[in-house]
C-alpha cells in the first residue's frame, strides 16, 4: 500500500514554515514594510543546527541551498511579511527619538512544530527607511561575533536571542576599512525592545503605546489581564526578567558593552551583540567597549544600568500605569537582582544552603580577584576541584592562573573551607554540581579573532564551525580542546572592540 501523500514533502524547506505574523498586523506606525536587498553571490559561512531545529529545520534542511538564499535575502519564504521595526532609544543616556531597524528586517513570525513562536530576523539585509543614509549591511567580522556569542550564551543557560546561521558575500562594504558583507539570521520569541515603547511615549501617541502593550501581553504574557492590573504586572515581570539577566551576566563575567534602551529586550533576552566581552583578568571597572570612553557600561555598572533602563521603560508606560505604581515596581529591582545574583554565586561556590556571611565571603573573593587580576573563568573552574581536606584546587584549571597563588586568596580558601564544613553535601557531589555552573570554555576575544581572521583572509570558515561546537558544551572537559580554555596569548592581550564590532 502506498504511503499517504504529504503535500509538504515536495516543498522547499523555506516554504514549510507556518507563519503567523502578528506584529505585521499591528498599525503601520510600528514598522515599514519592505523586502530585503538581495546579497550577491551568497555562500554559507556557518549554520547552527541546534538553533535551526527551533524553527523546524533538521540538519539536512538547514544546509539546503534555499535556506542559504533565504538568509541572504534572495528568497522569501511563503507567508513571510518582511518589515523593519520602528523604535526610539536612550543611547549612552541621551534620548534619540527616532531609531528603528537600520540594517535588520523581520521576515515574520512562525509557529514551529511544537507551537512555539519564533520571529525570524535578517541582520544585514540592506537599507531601510530607518538606516539614516547607511548601507544597511552587516560585515562578516561582527556577524561571526554575534553568531558565536548568541549560541555560547544559550549554552551557558543565559537568556538570549539565537543565531541560525551566517551567509557571506564578496560584496565590499566600508566601515573603518573595506570589509565584506554578511547576513545573520537570528531568532527570538520577540524582537520588541524598551525603545519600541519609548517612541510612542515621546510622540504622545498613547493609543499606539496601548496597542503595543496589549499585543505583547497577549502574545508573551498571556497569563496577565490588561483590564485589571495587567499593565502594572507586565512592568513588574519585565523588571524581574531584566534583574535576572543582569545577575546572569555578572555571574559569568559577561560585559555587553552597549546597554542602550533600544538594545534591551522586553522579554529579558540578551539582545544586539556588539562590543561584548567575557571577563578575563577580573576588574570590576572593566570596559569592553572601546567607544565607551566614560565607562557608562562597565562591568560593575551593568546592574545599575539595568535599573536605569527599566526606569525609562516605566516612564514610557506612565500613560497606562500610575506613576507611583511605576515607582513601586522599580523599587523591587534591587532585591530581585541581589537575590538572583547571590544565589548564582553561591551555586558557583557549591554552597547549597544560604547562610549569614555568604555575601561577605563572595564579595571578599571578588575583591581579592580584582586586586590580583585573577582570570574570572579559570578561577571558578579551578574551585570546582577544590578539596576541603587537602586544600588543593583543580590543577588543570589552576595551571592557567599566574603562580604562585596570591596569599590573600590562600587565606580566602581557609575561610571557604570553614564554610564548606557546614554543608551537608558530599564533596564529590558538590564538585560535580560546581562543574555544571562554572564553564571551562567561554568566547574569549582572541578565540573569536582567530576565527574571524581565517574567515576574512582566506574564506576558511572551519574555525567558526569548530569553535561553535566547543562553545555548545562549555561545562564539559573536552580534553582534546584544552587550548581553547587557555588565557589570551600575548598578541591578543590588547585586542579592543567598539560599537562597530
Amino acid at each position: 500500500m502506498n504511503a499517504p501523500h504529504n503535500p509538504l514533502s515536495s516543498l522547499s524547506p523555506v516554504d514549510t514554515f507556518c507563519f503567523d505574523n502578528r506584529y505585521a498586523r499591528l498599525s503601520p506606525a510600528f514598522y515599514r514594510k519592505l523586502a530585503p536587498t538581495p546579497l550577491p553571490h551568497p555562500y554559507r559561512v556557518s549554520i547552527s543546527h541546534k538553533a535551526a531545529a527551533l524553527i523546524g529545520l533538521d540538519a539536512t534542511q538547514a544546509e539546503h541551498p534555499d535556506v542559504i538564499e533565504m538568509i541572504a535575502g534572495n528568497r522569501l519564504p511563503l507567508g513571510a511579511d518582511p518589515l523593519a521595526m520602528n523604535y526610539a532609544g536612550h543611547q549612552f543616556g541621551t534620548l534619540v527619538p527616532q531609531l528603528g531597524d537600520g540594517r535588520a528586517l523581520l521576515l515574520g513570525e512562525i509557529l514551529n512544530p511544537q507551537q512555539q513562536r519564533w520571529t525570524l530576523q535578517l541582520k544585514g539585509a540592506g537599507p531601510t527607511p530607518f538606516s539614516r543614509h547607511a548601507d544597511g549591511r552587516a560585515v562578516l567580522r561582527s556577524s561571526i561575533r554575534e553568531y558565536l556569542a548568541s549560541e555560547a550564551m544559550h549554552a551557558l543557560g543565559i537568556a538570549t536571542t539565537r543565531a541560525v546561521g551566517i551567509v557571506g558575500s564578496d560584496q565590499v562594504v566600508y566601515r573603518e576599512t573595506a570589509e565584506t558583507a554578511a547576513v545573520l539570521l537570528r531568532i527570538a520569541p520577540s524582537h520588541v525592545r524598551f525603545g519600541s515603547f519609548e517612541v510612542f511615549y515621546y510622540r504622545n501617541q498613547t493609543p499606539y503605546l496601548k496597542e503595543l502593550v496589549d499585543e505583547v501581553i497577549e502574545t508573551h504574557f498571556h497569563h496577565l489581564q490588561p483590564e485589571t492590573d495587567g499593565y502594572e504586572q507586565f512592568l513588574i515581570e519585565v523588571i524581574e526578567r531584566t534583574a535576572r539577566l543582569m545577575a546572569q551576566w555578572q555571574a559569568v563575567g559577561f560585559c555587553h558593552g552597549v546597554m542602550n534602551t533600544d538594545n534591551m529586550s522586553i522579554l529579558g533576552l540578551t539582545l544586539d551583540y556588539g562590543p561584548f566581552g567575557f571577563m578575563e583578568a577580573f576588574n570590576p571597572q572593566h570596559i569592553c567597549n572601546h567607544s565607551d570612553e566614560g565607562g557608562r557600561y562597565s562591568y560593575e555598572n551593568q546592574p545599575a544600568i539595568g535599573l536605569w533602563n527599566c526606569s525609562r521603560l516605566a516612564q514610557a508606560l506612565t500613560p497606562l500605569i500610575d506613576a507611583q505604581k511605576c515607582n513601586d515596581a522599580l523599587a523591587l529591582y534591587a532585591n530581585l537582582y541581589r537575590e538572583k545574583y547571590y544565589a548564582l554565586m553561591r551555586a558557583k561556590l557549591g554552597l547549597g544552603i544560604s547562610q549569614e556571611g555568604d555575601e561577605t565571603l563572595i564579595d571578599s573573593l571578588l575583591d581579592q580577584m580584582g586586586t590580583h587580576g585573577v582570570d574570572f573563568t579559570h578561577w571558578f573552574r579551578a574551585l570546582c576541584g577544590f578539596s576541603s581536606t587537602s586544600l588543593r584546587l583543580n590543577q588543570s584549571a589552576l595551571s592557567y592562573l599566574s603562580t604562585p597563588l596570591p596569599s590573600a586568596l590562600t587565606q580566602w580558601l581557609e575561610q571557604y573551607t570553614q564554610r564548606l564544613a557546614t554543608e551537608p553535601q558530599p564533596e564529590a557531589e558538590r564538585q560535580a554540581h560546581m562543574r555544571q555552573v562554572n564553564p571551562k570554555y567561554v568566547l574569549r576575544n582572541h578565540l573569536a579573532q582567530v576565527a574571524i581572521d581565517k574567515a576574512t583572509t582566506t574564506n576558511d570558515f572551519s574555525e567558526v564551525d569548530h569553535l561553535l561546537k566547543i562553545l555548545e558544551h562549555p561545562f564539559d572537559e573536552q580534553p582534546d580542546e584544552e587550548a581553547y580554555a587557555a588565557s589570551a596569548p600575548d598578541w591578543a592581550k590588547n585586542l579592543s572592540v567598539s560599537c562597530s564590532s
